[in-house]
């Protein structure tokens, strides 16, 4: 499997080819968005990281650029934001999930095993005719994702946390709470407010 990294640390991307190296995993190293697209042309790979804050052109407009050359490679964002609201421009532009910095090896990996997995079962099912659940187009919305946030919520009786349901499906917090908001507003999944002391209420979820 061949990864891109872009990230304009050179010591990120050290550390990164290190770690793919040892899942004879190849890396493809960009220090911009630039350099990262000469190799995705060259290249050919199957996943791309790619970090927010970058000089020349930000991850934000590299997501973009991408996705429009390939709708269904997977693409991860590095970001020191935890913000929402960035999460929700990055889904919109085309991320596929995010992985925070400072980057743990465990959570990479599986986030990238998760995704793999994910577009390998859509290859396996683009011959098929059964229809999409979700035809509808809808900015930052895909029925893979969506498969794996309905699997984590299906046959469960109790409600399930943002951070539960991250977990159980393999995803970012900020891309599971997207996905949650988008089947709350199309009346498929429950919300409960549990409420403490001080702060805002905490919120779980539950398929209807």
């Amino acid at each position: 499997m061949k990864i891109l990294v872009i990230d304009d640390e050179r010591e990120i991307l050290y550390a990164l080819k290190a770690v793919f190296e040892t899942q004879d995993w190849e890396a493809l190293t960009a220090r911009n968005v630039k350099e990262g697209m000469e190799l995705y042309r060259s290249g050919a790979p199957d996943l791309i990281l790619i970090d927010y804050h970058m000089p020349h052109m930000n991850g934000m407009d590299g997501v973009r650029l991408f996705r429009r050359q390939d709708p269904d490679i997977p693409i991860i964002v590095f970001t020191i934001d935890e913000d929402q609201a960035v999460a929700d421009r990055f889904l919109e532009a085309g991320a596929s999930d995010f992985a925070i910095k400072p980057i743990r090896t465990p959570d990479i990996l599986s986030r990238i095993r998760v995704h793999m997995k994910l577009l390998k079962s859509q290859r396996a099912d683009a011959g098929k005719r059964d229809p999409d659940p979700y035809p509808y187009p809808v900015k930052g919305i895909g029925s893979g994702t969506m498969r794996l946030i309905e699997g984590a919520l299906r046959g469960r009786t109790d409600y399930l946390t943002v951070e539960e349901i991250s977990a159980k499906s393999g995803l970012a917090n900020q891309t599971a709470y997207r996905y949650l908001q988008y089947l709350t507003t199309a009346g498929l999944v429950d919300v409960k407010n549990s409420y403490g002391k001080k702060g805002r209420p905490k919120q779980s979820y539950r398929m209807v």
